[in-house]
C-alpha cells in the first residue's frame, strides 16, 4: 500500500479538523479518519425539529483572542449568544455566575458592601488555614450559603465523590462578581455558530478526504502505511495500549427529549445544584440560536463513572492521574513521527478556542520544521 498522504489524522474534532485545514492550505495531502459515524467529535450537532442539538453537551465558544475569533468566523458567522445559566436548588432559582443578582436572591443584599460583609463573615466562621479537601477550600472562598446551595451537590454529582474526598486544588478560585451581571464568561468574544457547529467543521474539512466509522486501532497496521506522519487526537493511554495502566476520566449520559412546547425553561441551561436530583443540568438547545420553533428539545445531563464502554469527556486531573499522564507523555518522545493533540491525547481540559489555538500553533511549527 503506497503512502498517498502527508498526514493521517485520527479524529475529526476541532484539533484534527483545524490541523487538516492548515496543512491542506499549505499544499499537504491529509486523510482524516474517525470511528464515529459523523465528523466534529464532541461539537457535533444533530438537527431535530429544526433545532441544532448539541449532541454531546452544550458548547459555547468564548475567547479573548481576536485572531482565533476571526478564524472561526471565516467559516461560519457566530451569533451574539451570551451564556447565562440559572441554578435550581430545591425549586428556588438563583442567577449564575455568583453575582449581585445571586446575593439579592440569597440574602436580599442590595449593595456590594452588604454582600461582601455577609461572605466575609461566613468565610471567617469556617476558615481553615490549610484546606485539605474541596469542601474546606470552597468554604474558605465563598462561605456557607453559596457552597451549600450552589456548589456542594452539583460538584459531588459531577465528580461522583463527596466534596470532602475531592482534592482542594480542583477549586483554585471561585469567581465572585459584585455587579448585576449574569454573563458567565468574561471573554470579549462569545457566541454560537449560526446553523450549528457542523458548519464550522464542514468548513474546516472542505476538500479534505474523510473516512468515517474507521477505528484506528482495528486497522492500525494498514492505516500507518498511508502517511509518513500521524496526528493522533484519541486517548493518550490507548495509543500506548494501556501499557502503564488506565488514565481516569468522567463520562456523561445525555437524555434527549422532544417536548410539545415552544419554551420549556426560558434559558439555555438550568443547573440542578441539590444532591437529590440525579442530573446536573437541563439544556434547552433552541435558546443557543434564539429559536422560535413550535416544539423544543431538552437534554438532561447525567454524570457517569467512566468505563471503557463509555465516552471519556474530561480527565480527572488529580495527583495520581497526572503522575501517570506524565509517564505516558515521556513515551511520546519515542514517537517522533506522531503529533499528539487535543483534550484526550494531551490528557488536559481544554476550552474550544484553546484546542483551535493549539492546532494552529502545531501546524505552524510543523510547516516551519519541514
Amino acid at each position: 500500500m503506497a503512502m498517498n498522504y502527508d498526514y493521517l489524522i485520527v479524529g475529526s474534532g476541532l484539533f484534527g479538523a483545524t490541523f487538516a485545514h492548515q496543512m491542506t492550505k499549505a499544499g499537504k495531502k491529509c486523510l482524516v479518519i474517525d470511528k464515529r459515524e459523523h465528523i466534529g467529535g464532541n461539537v457535533f450537532c444533530k438537527e431535530i425539529e429544526g433545532i441544532n442539538i448539541h449532541w454531546y453537551g452544550p458548547h459555547i465558544f468564548h475567547t479573548n483572542d481576536k485572531e482565533i475569533w476571526d478564524f472561526v468566523n471565516s467559516f461560519v458567522e457566530f451569533n451574539r449568544f451570551t451564556y447565562s445559566p440559572v441554578a435550581n436548588y430545591k425549586d428556588t432559582m438563583y442567577s449564575l455566575p455568583f453575582n449581585m443578582n445571586t446575593f439579592y436572591q440569597l440574602w436580599g443584599a442590595k449593595t456590594p458592601e452588604e454582600a461582601k460583609l455577609i461572605i466575609k463573615t461566613q468565610v471567617e466562621n469556617n476558615l481553615v488555614k490549610k484546606p485539605k479537601n474541596l469542601e474546606e477550600q470552597a468554604l474558605n472562598l465563598v462561605g456557607t450559603d453559596i457552597y451549600t446551595k450552589l456548589i456542594k451537590g452539583y460538584t459531588e454529582k459531577q465528580w461522583g465523590r463527596k466534596a470532602t474526598e475531592l482534592p482542594a486544588f480542583i477549586i483554585k478560585r471561585l469567581p465572585i462578581r459584585f455587579t448585576f451581571d449574569n454573563n458567565y464568561f468574561n471573554d470579549k468574544y462569545q457566541g454560537i455558530p449560526m446553523g450549528g457547529y457542523n458548519k464550522l467543521i464542514e468548513g474546516l474539512l472542505e476538500g479534505i478526504e474523510v473516512k468515517l466509522e474507521t477505528d484506528f486501532f482495528l486497522e492500525k497496521k494498514e492505516l500507518m502505511k498511508l502517511a509518513p506522519k500521524l496526528v493522533y487526537t484519541g486517548k493518550l493511554d490507548e495509543y500506548f495500549d494501556y501499557s502503564l495502566g488506565h488514565l481516569q476520566y468522567r463520562s456523561l449520559n445525555f437524555e434527549h427529549q422532544i417536548l410539545d412546547a415552544e419554551n420549556y425553561q426560558g434559558t439555555a441551561a438550568v443547573n440542578y445544584t441539590d444532591s437529590e436530583t440525579p442530573y446536573t443540568r437541563i439544556v434547552e438547545h433552541k435558546h443557543f440560536e434564539f429559536g422560535k420553533q413550535a416544539k423544543t428539545v431538552i437534554t438532561k445531563e447525567y454524570p457517569l463513572e467512566w468505563t471503557p464502554q463509555n465516552e471519556p469527556y474530561y480527565p480527572i486531573n488529580d495527583t495520581s492521574n497526572e503522575d501517570l499522564a506524565n509517564k505516558y507523555k515521556k513515551l511520546k518522545e519515542l514517537e517522533p513521527n506522531v503529533i499528539f493533540g487535543g483534550r484526550l491525547a494531551e490528557y488536559k481540559y481544554y476550552d474550544m478556542h484553546q484546542v483551535i489555538g493549539a492546532a494552529l500553533h502545531t501546524a505552524k511549527n510543523e510547516l516551519n520544521v519541514r
